[in-house]
Formats: C-alpha cells, structure tokens, sequence
C-alpha cells in the first residue's frame, strides 16, 4: 500500500521512500527492491507518467540468483515477466 499514496517525481523518491532499494545504471530506467530480509531481489522498470508512476516487474530471485545475474551485466536488460 505505501506506492499507492507515494507521489514520486524522480528516481530518486523511489530510494527515498525504500532505502534498501538501488537504482541501476546505463540508461535502463530500472530499480532493484530487497526484499524479505535481503534475502529476495526484485528488478522494475520504472515510467514516470503524468499522474502516476508504473513499475513493471522484470525479474524476482533470490539473492545469490541476483548476484550472478549481475556477473554476468543481465540486470540491466533482462524481461522474464
């Protein structure tokens, strides 16, 4: 329930509002959440609309999954869901 009353105008709200989450790089417009304890990693693509700000879940794994997702530079283009 707390993105439905945020009014987020940047990037940058996102990370205000959950601490824990990462923006990545390269253009990707996409944001990394942990969740459960650090132990679950959910990637979005974010789109600033006029009104509204759309997440859209790319991928959910585990942590470990996460990080060689990362070695492999996956997280900024991979579109499992």
């Amino acid at each position: 329930m707390i993105i439905k009353y945020t009014n987020w105008n940047s990037p940058k709200d996102i990370i205000t509002t959950f601490n824990t989450a990462d923006i990545l790089g390269k253009g990707s417009k996409r944001v990394v959440f942990n969740i459960g304890g650090n132990k679950y990693r959910v990637i979005c693509k974010y789109h600033f609309g006029c009104k509204k700000v759309h997440l859209f879940v790319k991928w959910i794994g585990t942590h470990s999954d996460y990080t060689k997702l990362c070695k492999e530079g996956k997280q900024y283009n991979i579109n499992i869901y």
